[in-house]
């Protein structure tokens, strides 16, 4: 048995070095994967298993078999979509591709922002494929509501490797937010360059002693003439040493109750007054920071709601920010990699995924990835209609987030000891991205909302539970306190 160089990735042992072994093993390759992935082996399609398994399943259960299948007119749109992707991201475009961003990877993303992306962008917007809820006026397609077709350009983009919405606090968090409350003012001058990454943004949320109840903020903000002077301290803020503005809640009213005196303001980060100190993690990455306000001055053209009213408007915020940490997305990009991996990786001598225990990890993780698919497709309509999802957010933000968990482990239990070669290692496997994923899983488990917060409130909200006897105890603590 030889080792065979596979891609960019010679920690790979692969049984033999010649293309016929090659060309057998991508007989079991997955197909559709995006173009990164294809440095491991080439992915044809695995011929006549789909078929076969589902002629056997629906034998053995006597009832007919869900079909997923989109109807033709679907299938007429994703022949429209593969053709704009060849014409406008070539394989020169694909190969242009700048070094990955370790922030990037550590969503497991490759977030392109370069001249070539956002060239390719604008295009995708004028034909309607980007940012479809956006209208035109403020830099969106402004198309009506489909999910098919969102799932339909989703999948098409990921296979071509080409970019999509880019995903972060300002497109994906800030940009529905202001479309729900902001002024036209606020619209025209910020959505637009947020959808195409010329404005960075963070989000100024966590203070010292005001995580998990985000209420008990203190950073205020006091009135001065057309502006608010705000003093204080954040934490925990994602990417505040290279944002350009910061959303932030803030104390406009320190005597009302506390979830009525907050304001939602926007701050320039190039303000005079504002300190950012990083706080590095165990990735080796600084991606979170503390920043302190001293006497920093925001004009009240920059607050968004109205003053007092900034719980609510945060509350549209951490919807999108609960939906973007459970979206599918991130984990099926990741599970990309793990399947490749037990294609190309040996265990016990034989291919990893001829292991039945390793088989049955991947096929459980599959069917989670795509359960969370299909319920991502299910809040879509809901908002779209109009509708609030409620505790089903919830539950979609717990559910990804343990999901990236669980796929990432197992990709660091496939790799073994060489999956904890840190990134910028020469032999690390996929430049460390999987050992940075994970890492970065057990982060996730915390953002928007700790997964046993999550757990709390969807038992005692969605499922009328006693509430949790700890909780209890803590506010009546809090009352004889204050």
């Amino acid at each position: 048995m030889g080792t065979a160089t596979v891609g960019a990735l010679p920690f790979l042992s692969v049984p033999g070095t010649g293309t016929r072994r090659n060309a057998e093993l991508a007989q079991c390759a997955p197909r559709g994967t995006q173009s990164e992935w294809k440095r491991f082996l080439p992915a044809p399609a695995l011929p006549g298993c789909a078929k076969k398994e589902h002629s056997v399943i629906a034998q053995f259960l006597e009832v007919p078999i869900m079909d997923l299948r989109f109807r033709p007119e679907y299938e007429v749109f994703r022949e429209e979509v593969r053709a704009f992707l060849a014409e406008h991201w070539t394989d020169d475009d694909r190969a242009s591709a700048p070094p990955l961003n370790p922030r990037g990877m550590s969503l497991g993303l490759a977030i392109r922002t370069d001249e070539r992306a956002t060239r390719f962008r604008l295009a995708a917007i004028e034909r309607g494929y980007l940012y479809r809820h956006v209208p035109r006026r403020y830099g969106g397609s402004e198309q009506p509501f489909d999910p098919l077709k969102l799932a339909i350009i989703q999948e098409e983009f990921r296979k071509a490797g080409a970019p999509g919405e880019l995903i972060g606090q300002g497109p994906s968090m800030l940009v529905p937010t202001l479309l729900e409350h902001g002024t036209e003012e606020q619209k025209q001058r910020f959505i637009r360059d947020t959808l195409l990454g010329k404005i960075q943004w963070c989000q100024g949320y966590s203070e010292p002693g005001a995580g998990s109840d985000l209420a008990s903020l203190r950073t205020r903000a006091e009135l001065d003439g057309d502006f608010f002077v705000v003093n204080g301290h954040k934490i925990w803020t994602s990417n505040a040493d290279t944002a350009d503005w910061m959303f932030a809640l803030v104390r406009t009213d320190p005597e009302k109750p506390k979830h009525e005196g907050i304001s939602y303001l926007l701050i320039d980060m190039k303000s005079p007054g504002i300190t950012v100190r990083p706080l590095r993690q165990m990735t080796g990455e600084a991606d979170f920071n503390e920043v302190f306000f001293d006497n920093v001055r925001v004009p009240v053209a920059n607050l968004v709601g109205k003053r007092g009213q900034g719980w609510a408007v945060s509350r549209s915020t951490l919807k999108h920010e609960r939906n973007l940490i459970g979206s599918s997305l991130l984990s099926e990009r990741v599970l990309e990699g793990v399947r490749y991996l037990a294609h190309a990786l040996e265990l016990r001598g034989r291919p990893a995924i001829q292991d039945p225990v390793l088989r049955a990890r991947l096929v459980e993780l599959e069917t989670k990835v795509l359960a969370n698919r299909y319920h991502g497709y299910r809040l879509l309509t809901m908002q779209a209609r109009g509708e609030d999802p409620g505790i089903a957010g919830l539950v979609t933000k717990l559910y990804g987030s343990t999901l990236g968990y669980e796929v990432a482990r197992l990709a660091m239990d496939l790799l073994s000891d060489r999956g904890l070669l840190a990134p910028g290692e020469s032999e690390a496997p996929a430049m460390g991205m999987f050992l940075t994923a994970y890492m970065w899983s057990l982060g996730i488990l915390i953002a928007g909302g700790t997964a046993n917060i999550q757990r709390n409130v969807i038992a005692e909200r969605g499922l009328g539970l006693p509430r949790d006897p700890a909780t209890q105890r803590g506010q009546a603590r809090e009352r004889k306190e204050g």
